[in-house]
């Protein structure tokens, strides 16, 4: 796998939650590949809605220090949102009509250079702003 692959927050938060079963299993073996490889991108949004969720919204809670270990982890990943990405999230929202949030997701994903974003949640099989959308799940 030579290009960059955008990893949405369920991905990340399903990989760390061994009682997912399944979803677990395939989470865990797309980041192991995407580490081996070096090819993985996350955003701070995505680095901070796995630390709140993972911390307080799953049925286990992980520890603070545990998840924040974590996070210091995947921020080699972590591309930057700055205003540019935040105008480009603006432009991707109203043209292919999706939440603000999934669109900034989506302007993350195209400054990493990701030709894909895997998500549960955004629209998978569609191409948003020349990147395609892709449910691990599905």
């Amino acid at each position: 796998m030579n290009d960059k692959t955008f990893i949405d927050t369920n991905v990340l938060v399903y990989a760390h939650e061994a009682d997912q079963g399944a979803k677990y299993e395939i989470a865990s073996s797309v980041l192991n590949a995407l580490w081996s490889d070096g090819n993985g991108a996350v955003s701070m949004q995505v680095l901070q809605e796995f630390y709140v969720t993972v911390t307080r919204k799953i049925a286990r809670p992980m520890s603070k220090s545990a998840a924040r270990f974590l996070v210091e982890d995947y921020a080699a990943w972590c591309v930057e949102t700055t205003p540019v990405e935040i105008a480009a999230a603006f432009r991707i929202e109203d043209q292919a009509r999706i939440s603000f949030w999934d669109a900034l997701i989506l302007a993350a994903a195209q400054k990493s250079g990701a030709t894909r974003v895997l998500s549960e949640d955004i629209n998978a099989g569609q191409k948003i702003a020349g990147i395609k959308i892709e449910n691990p799940f599905a």
